[in-house]
This record gives structure tokens, C-alpha cells and sequence, in this order.
């Protein structure tokens, strides 16, 4: 049944934004810097700052560079200067990795910081009023060339581009007909540790592979920690009913640690019950992300977690997402400015070329990215014998460089015409 439109009030814009998290607001930003102007929708009533940390790889940062925030977000955080990985059956080490640029053809920019200050960061780079908060969207349709979004305050928008970066659940998502994200069989509890001093540790990225589990953590600045633990539940025995008890995660969480390091165990031991959370894995088929019409369809798309929910096992996450706001508005812009000033049915026209550009150039890069994480994590957490043999002999080496590879990426510049 279509939406009834007698008596609404339809407000038009040139490009919509569905959700204010790191997807949505770099590619509002990044549309701003190339004088286009957009709208967010978000659903909460102010910017979601939940969520602990992110490590953020060399890719991340240039798209952080490309969006003009990048330095500012670095005087708020460490450089990694080693990747140090052990095992998690007998917690002796099975790969390190230096990343200093002295000897290494690549310069890599490895940190972690509180996903906190890159949503506020980005959104005060914005222009007042970019963001409209309170904003669910209840359903869309099409009206010739444009999008009717409907909001459950009854506003309608009329848009010439609708952007979707509302997370795995996404709505814009389902109204394009994407096949909805598969349980990748795997789970995630994640943590932060504030410390009242100096917390004395390297800056460096710890983990600890196999027997179903991978535990790392990572210093985001002086005083404070993040961690994770994914893991198999059927290789762990793990009973689903803790989710809704901190303590319980917390107590599974040690259990997994006892036997790994002491260092590790007194990490997830301090952290607070407040600071802990649990998910489950999901990801995109990869195939999925093949057909054109599952990244873009009539003058819409999907960004980050909207599009390529991915596992975390090569930090990848929220890195695509900056690189997928680049690319977007960079393809955008391009296409809008090919010609002159544009109005109406030709600004539409457009901006459809400009996603249908954005379609072609992210495609293989994400069916990359969600395979190669996927595939690694089954390498760093598996634990029959023979794996666990050539983990420790090779392939812990092998992942790590790895993810190293996958995040030396270049999204490009915004270069305003």
C-alpha cells in the first residue's frame, strides 16, 4: 500500500542522508567540502557517541586527511609502532611486525582512538543545522525521478539522491531489496579501561590467535585501553544467556584470558561493568556486492555498515566507511560538475550518474575487504591441530601482513572544482 499523500507537506532536497554515525556524517562532510549540501536523518535525539574505540589504519587516516580532520584527530592519539602477535593456547609469540617507515616501502599510520572524538570531531565540521535529529524514517517510495522519505513525524522529504548509512539494520537497505546481513557464526565482546595515570603500555597492537578465540587490545592515548575478544561459540562453549548480565560477560571473558597472558587477564579484569559490550558478527555475502543493484538503485545507495557489514577481523569497518564517503562524494561532485549549473530533472540525472560511478569503483575493493576479513578470521581463531600448527609456524605472520595490505588503500582527495 503507497503512503497516503493528501494533505502532506513535501520539502525538497538535493541529497538525503539516512543515519549521523562515522558513515553518514564523513559523507556529509565530504559532500560540504566540495560546496554540496545535504541533510542527516538521524533517528536518536542527539549524536550517538556510543561505541568504545576504533583502530583506524593507514586508509582510514588519508580519508581523515582527504576530509580535512585528520591532524586534529591525531594530536589525540598514539602511533603504533609494532603489531605483536602471540598464541592463545600457550601465550608465547608467533609474529611481530615493525611499523616505523625506516625500512618499510609503505608508511603506515596505525592508531586507535574513541569513536566518541571522530563523531564530534565530524560533526562540528559540519554547517549548522546539517543535522536533523528526532528524524525516523517510516518509508520511502518513488516519485519519477525523485524519493519521497517519509518520517514518523509525518515530514516528507523530496530528494534527488538518498544516501543510506543507517547500519546493518538499514532501512534504505531493505527498501532496495538487498538480501539482509548473515550471522557470520561468531561473537564479540568489547571493552575499555580507563586509567587515573599513565596506563605504562607500548604503543602497540597485542593479540593472541586460536583455540576459537582472537584476544587484542589497543592503547588509544596515555590513560586508556581498548580491547575485544571475538570468538567461537561452539568452540568455547558459550551459553548466550550472559548477554544480559555484565558480570557474567565479564567472568566468560577472563575465563578465555586465564590461560593467555597475565598482562591481558589484568587488562579485562579492570574493566569496569559499564564499559563492556556483546555482539554478534554479521557480514555481507560478498557476492552479494557484485550486482550494481545492490550498491545503487534509482538515484540510491548504501555506505558503510548499510552496505558491507563486515567481521573485525582485519579492523576494516569503519575505515571502508571514511573511504566509501570520499569516493562517493568525489563521484558525485564529478558527475554534478562535468556540466554547468544544474537544476531540477538535470541535477537528478546527475547525481545518478555520480552513484552509478561510486557503484563501479567500490564494488571489488568491498567484495575484497568482506573475503579477506572473513577468511582470516577463520585463519587467526580456528583450532583444529593442523591449523594451529601452521598458525604458529605461518599463517600469524601471513594474517598480519595481511591487514596491513588491505589498509593501504588510497581513497584520493577532494578536490573542489
Amino acid at each position: 500500500m503507497q503512503p497516503q499523500k493528501e494533505n502532506m507537506e513535501i520539502i525538497n532536497e538535493d541529497i538525503v542522508i539516512v543515519g549521523a554515525g562515522l558513515a553518514g556524517l564523513a559523507t556529509s562532510l565530504a559532500l560540504h567540502r566540495l560546496g554540496i549540501r545535504s541533510i542527516v536523518l538521524e533517528s536518536s535525539d542527539s549524536l550517538r557517541t556510543t561505541g568504545f574505540a576504533l583502530a583506524l589504519w593507514t586508509n582510514a587516516w588519508r580519508a581523515l586527511d582527504a576530509l580535512g580532520v585528520g591532524d586534529s584527530l591525531r594530536q589525540r592519539s598514539l602511533h603504533f609502532t609494532r603489531f605483536q602477535a602471540f598464541s592463545a593456547d600457550s601465550g608465547l609469540p608467533t609474529a611481530e611486525i615493525s611499523l616505523e617507515a625506516d625500512d618499510k616501502p609503505i608508511d603506515y599510520d596505525s592508531r586507535c582512538i574513541k569513536r566518541q572524538e571522530i563523531v564530534e570531531t565530524l560533526e562540528k565540521e559540519l554547517p549548522p543545522g546539517t543535522i536533523k535529529y528526532s528524524s525516523r524514517v517510516t518509508s520511502i517510495e518513488e516519485s519519477g525521478l525523485y524519493k519521497l522519505v517519509h518520517l514518523a513525524d509525518k515530514t516528507v522529504l523530496r530528494t534527488k539522491g538518498l544516501i543510506g548509512s543507517d547500519g546493518v539494520n538499514s532501512v534504505v537497505a531493505k527498501w532496495m531489496g538487498l538480501p539482509k546481513p548473515v550471522d557470520a557464526n561468531r561473537s564479540a565482546i568489547r571493552g575499555y579501561v580507563e586509567y587515573p595515570k599513565s596506563h605504562g603500555f607500548e604503543p602497540k597492537f597485542c593479540a593472541y590467535f586460536g583455540s576459537g578465540v582472537r584476544i587484542g587490545f589497543l592503547p588509544c592515548d596515555d590513560k586508556s585501553l581498548y580491547w575485544f575478544c571475538t570468538f567461537t561459540p561452539s568452540a568455547v562453549d558459550y551459553d548466550e544467556n550472559i548477554e544480559g548480565s555484565p558480570t557474567k560477560m565479564k567472568q566468560f571473558v577472563l575465563s578465555l584470558a586465564r590461560n593467555v597472558s597475565k598482562e591481558a587477564y589484568n587488562i579485562l579484569d579492570r574493566t569496569s561493568l559499564d564499559s563492556l559490550y556483546c555482539a554478534k558478527l554479521k557480514l555481507r555475502t560478498p557476492w552479494n556486492i557484485l550486482m550494481k543493484d545492490n550498491i545503487v538503485k534509482n538515484n540510491t545507495c548504501l555506505v558503510g555498515d548499510a552496505l558491507h557489514p563486515m567481521t573485525p577481523d582485519i579492523g576494516q569497518g569503519g575505515c571502508s566507511a571514511l573511504e566509501d564517503s570520499v569516493v562517493l562524494a568525489r563521484c558525485i561532485s564529478e558527475a554534478i560538475f562535468a556540466k554547468s549549473l544544474q537544476e531540477g530533472d538535470q541535477l537528478c540525472k546527475s547525481i545518478k550518474v555520480g552513484l552509478e560511478k561510486y557503484a563501479k569503483e567500490r564494488r571489488w575493493r568491498i567484495f575484497s575487504l568482506i573475503s579477506t576479513s572473513y577468511l582470516v578470521g577463520l585463519a587467526q581463531e580456528s583450532n583444529g591441530k593442523v591449523i594451529s600448527y601452521l598458525r604458529e609456524k605461518f599463517l600469524a605472520q601471513f594474517t598480519i601482513e595481511t591487514m596491513l595490505k588491505m589498509g593501504d588503500f588510497d581513497c584520493g582527495k577532494l578536490c573542489q572544482k
